[in-house]
């Protein structure tokens, strides 16, 4: 089962890429509705099915390179689901054996949980709060099947590296922080907020000035026809990126530390590799954040920072995993 779990984090990794993608693509409502596209299985492609589509929804006619797009993360999307009630089927099969039951059942609640967020990102319309949580349920998916498969490891740590099982609370304060930075992120982005500010390393002068946080934190908004392309003033935006931007360099000088500090203690090449990649990867992500400033979020840049970000947690999870369990 271990090899189904890896071919399933690498259709995980896939599906978050795409639902980036489509995010960043503006094709979130590429398709009106939900499960088919415009009442059909699949993207209308016939002038006559064009023409009912248009008909039966009259205020979004087709562009067929959004509806494929978000057609495509659907595909994806419904395999891995599948992939997972596999999973999910054959640990309680085989829950004799002694192997993980709990986490694979869990997997699969969350991913009927997130496949009512893409309906409901849809059927609402882009509501910055949905849009959010169907790109934490995305991470969250794979992170979990992540953790399945160090679970499903029967790897040690050589050497066992005892001094340094202090380090797994700061690991998961670590995780904890990501998790309310990559929110900020889905937040920033659900509200179309990532080109407010265009200067670093905050924002352009006097942003101070402009902080409003009546609305910016608004998870339930006033009623809209559609959120597409956001409803918040200028103020708000600019105040959801300033959060993100400065959670951003909390969550750097921590990670930061942490990473230093397992590879200052560690006697194992095991953990000095695990916090060299850490690293790495956070000098990749801030690289990346950088790069959306300066360039003006171009689409390759932005896709790559989710697909970073996921990259980041579950570095950090497998070093908090094993110094957890493993040593």
């Amino acid at each position: 089962m271990k090899k189904l779990v890896f071919v399933s984090i690498l259709l995980a990794i896939v599906v978050v890429s795409l639902g980036a993608y489509t995010r960043l693509t503006h094709a979130g409502l590429g398709c009106p509705d939900w499960p088919g596209c415009y009442g059909f299985i699949d993207v209308p492609k016939t002038s006559e099915q064009i023409l009912a589509a248009e008909k039966a929804f009259p205020d979004r006619p087709v562009e067929h390179h959004k509806a494929w797009n978000e057609m495509i993360h659907r595909y994806f999307a419904g395999a891995l689901g599948f992939l997972i009630l596999i999973i999910a089927f054959l640990s309680i099969k085989r829950r004799a054996h002694g192997g993980p039951v709990g986490l694979p059942i869990l997997i699969l609640l969350v991913v009927i949980f997130q496949a009512a967020l893409g309906m409901w990102t849809v059927t609402m319309m882009l509501m910055p709060v949905v849009v959010m949580g169907h790109l934490l349920g995305g991470f969250t998916t794979l992170c979990l099947l992540f953790l399945l498969y160090l679970r499903l490891g029967d790897y040690r740590v050589p050497g066992g590296d005892v001094a340094l099982k202090k380090y797994a609370k700061f690991g998961v304060l670590g995780i904890i922080i990501l998790i309310g930075q990559i929110s900020l992120g889905g937040w920033t982005s659900s509200n179309y907020a990532a080109l407010t500010c265009t200067e670093l390393p905050i924002c352009q002068a006097g942003w101070m000035d402009q902080l409003n946080f009546e609305h910016a934190l608004d998870l339930i908004p006033p009623e809209k026809d559609s959120y597409e392309f956001g409803h918040l003033d200028h103020a708000s935006r600019l105040t959801i990126h300033v959060m993100h931007r400065i959670g951003a360099i909390v969550t750097t000088l921590y990670l930061l530390w942490f990473a230093i500090s397992i590879y200052r203690k560690a006697q194992s090449p095991f953990f000095r590799n695990a916090s060299l990649s850490l690293g790495f990867i956070l000098s990749v992500q801030v690289g990346l954040g950088i790069s959306n400033v300066w360039f003006s979020l171009p689409l390759s840049v932005a896709v790559s920072h989710n697909v970073v970000a996921a990259m980041l947690m579950m570095s950090l999870i497998t070093m908090t995993y094993s110094l957890k369990r493993k040593i």
